[in-house]
């Protein structure tokens, strides 16, 4: 046996034991994706504008834009996208192509499985309240983060601000959920969760349709690298209907929301948002 062929060997080895880790991580997600669909409420109650009409005047305008009456008050959906993921700063941006698909199911979680390219660069990967999992030409992990409070605390946040902008029936007032007006064009709901609580503020128009949110993120997307508080939000517009849900189709999303440091980072068109049965 010559080097060369014992090489080949051993390198043949990595590449299918990475492989093999890539496919785990596949089940993973898909086995994630399946826990959260069947959340989906089986039989939900269809919407009633009584439902929201003890809430705060921009809230109750916000809801009565997003959920029209009779509409059955699925809380999980799925969401196909593209768009751009910015990978720099906001001086230099260096934004991926991307395409998603996203299952959101707050409080529960989220799972977010994308692909991105950028010429010979193509990057794949999938985000949870559970991990951050990110490879390279699907062999080269490059991230993997998870498993902390950090890690759990920041999600939360992100995928309760996403419920804002694309579940609206799971904000509807309950134990765990309420509201406060800040102004008449804007409000803030609140969420808690197994210990966590979350605020998100939303600027509505006046007929209620949503147009920009911002909330403080727990998150290390600073020059310190050290988890705080700190400003996340963005722009919302292009508002669809899904199934009975008046919805964002156009997102541009960053940190320091409001501050001189903002960029979006996360450009995305929504293709569908499907409202699936368990």
């Amino acid at each position: 046996m010559t080097l060369a062929s014992v090489v080949i060997g051993i390198l043949t080895l990595i590449v299918l034991a990475l492989y093999a880790w890539r496919l785990l991580d596949h089940r993973a997600d898909f086995n994630a994706m399946r826990e959260l669909l069947a959340s989906q409420p089986a039989n939900p109650q269809t919407f009633t504008a009584d439902m929201v009409m003890h809430l705060p005047e921009p809230a109750q305008r916000y809801v009565l834009y997003t959920i029209k009456p009779g509409t059955p008050l699925w809380t999980v959906a799925r969401i196909r996208m593209a768009g751009q993921f910015g990978m720099g700063n906001k001086d230099k941006p260096d934004y991926l192509d991307f395409t998603a698909t996203q299952i959101l199911a707050a409080p529960l979680g989220f799972v977010w499985k994308m692909r991105a390219r950028r010429g010979v660069m193509a990057m794949s990967g999938s985000d949870t309240q559970r991990w951050t999992r990110f490879w390279i030409w699907g062999l080269l992990p490059v991230a993997r983060m998870g498993g902390n409070a950090d890690h759990t605390l920041s999600a939360f946040g992100r995928y309760v601000a996403e419920a804002v902008i694309w579940t609206p029936a799971a904000l509807l007032p309950g134990p765990h959920i309420s509201w406060e007006g800040l102004a008449p064009d804007r409000v803030r709901a609140i969420i808690k969760y197994q210990g966590m609580s979350q605020a998100v503020d939303l600027t509505v128009k006046e007929d209620g349709q949503p147009a920009a949110f911002i909330f403080q993120r727990w998150s290390n997307a600073n020059p310190e690298k050290q988890h705080r508080l700190q400003p996340f939000g963005g722009h919302v517009s292009g508002l669809r209907d899904f199934g009975g849900f008046c919805l964002p189709t156009h997102v541009e999303a960053g940190n320091h929301f409001g501050t001189d440091q903002y960029f979006p980072f996360f450009v995305a068109d929504i293709a569908d948002i499907e409202f699936q049965r368990a």
